[in-house]
């Protein structure tokens, strides 16, 4: 811990200071590290499950695929994404956004419990709501209460606060944008163009799920690895071989076997999704995400995918679009992050209060 560093936790026998709070930590550290890893893995698996459903709501809705095979091939291209990419998404949503010589092992696991705790909820209702607002809600909500907001990094809170709000708008726009550029390449075409549409949506779906992967999977990856750091058993910031095949494993299984229940939320209540629409949403949110990975800003696939499936059907029609829908998923999206720091207060209350 960072010398001058006073933060205090409330239990029942009064103020504890951090270097006790350490101390009662200390025996139990390796049975901690396993819990943050075992719940980081159950956020990349629910992650992959969920956000599957965005991937493949356009192929399934408009039959380029059976959903069995639309399922196995995006688990497959889930699980070869993080092998191909960089970690810069992965230092984003942990180490370059709170200080780890300030913030301690148990408070790294209340943030990825209240994630979890919020994503899970999320599903069971149908909502698509975003695992990454879950995961950042959670850290700030437990490092603020901690360690207090020395533990922030500003500039890099900046970095992942912006794309997340930023990223729905692109995708909107990607999709609208798209969508017209398609209409006006084929004018003049028959309507067996849907034909080509459908087996060209197979190819963007592989490529939305790669580049879902590539920023997702980083961020269970980087939430362990700080773990690790924490623990003391690796001293920088590079990612285990081990880390990223757990990872990838977890989140490629997870889109292998998909949410029917969202995927019906966002190919057919949203608006009915035809295959043109599908293709440009796809292309359009595939552009987003992908650029994001590669410049280290994690953003939400189902935020993305939702939004720039209402640009493509914004594009055909306005009244096309469920708007009720929209707003219920909106709402969902903007709640998520003051909920899940909520959540992760009330862990780190309980942990204290517990002496667990």
């Amino acid at each position: 811990m960072v010398p001058g560093t006073h933060s205090k936790w409330v239990s029942r026998k009064g103020l504890l200071s951090r270097g006790e709070v350490a101390t009662i930590f200390k025996k139990g550290t390796g049975t901690l590290l396993w819990v943050l890893i075992g719940l980081a893995l159950i956020f990349a698996f629910i992650n992959g499950f969920r956000d599957s459903s965005s991937i493949m709501a356009g192929v399934i809705s408009s039959h380029a695929l059976p959903p069995r095979l639309a399922r196995y091939i995006c688990g497959v291209a889930e699980f070869a994404a993080p092998f191909l990419f960089g970690i810069a998404v992965a230092k984003s949503i942990t180490t370059d956004l709170v200080d780890p010589s300030i913030i301690s092992l148990e408070t790294i696991t209340m943030a990825i419990a209240a994630a979890l705790i919020w994503t899970i909820f999320a599903w069971l209702i149908g909502i698509p709501s975003s695992s990454s607002h879950s995961l950042v809600g959670g850290i700030l909500g437990a490092v603020l209460l901690v360690d207090g907001p020395q533990a922030i990094i500003y500039s890099g809170l900046y970095k992942v606060i912006l794309p997340l709000f930023l990223a729905p708008i692109l995708g909107f726009a990607a999709g609208y944008v798209i969508m017209n550029l398609i209409f006006l390449a084929t004018m003049h075409a028959t309507p067996k163009v849907n034909n080509h549409f459908r087996h060209l949506q197979i190819v963007t779906m592989i490529g939305l799920a790669l580049s879902h992967s590539a920023n997702d999977a980083q961020k269970s990856m980087g939430v362990i690895t700080l773990g690790l750091i924490l623990a003391g058993k690796i001293s920088s910031f590079d990612v285990p071989l081990l880390v990223v095949l757990a990872c990838a494993a977890a989140i490629g299984f997870g889109a292998s076997r998909g949410d029917w229940r969202l995927m019906r939320t966002l190919g057919q209540k949203i608006y009915v999704v035809r295959p043109v629409n599908a293709l440009a949403s796809q292309v359009g949110s595939s552009l987003v995400i992908f650029i994001s990975a590669l410049i280290g800003a994690p953003v939400s696939t189902s935020q993305v995918v939702s939004m720039a499936l209402v640009g493509a059907g914004s594009a055909e029609r306005v009244s096309k679009v469920h708007w009720q829908v929209s707003r219920d998923m909106l709402t969902t999206w903007v709640l998520t992050i003051p909920i899940t720091m909520f959540i992760a207060a009330i862990f780190e209350e309980l942990a204290v209060t517990l002496h667990f």
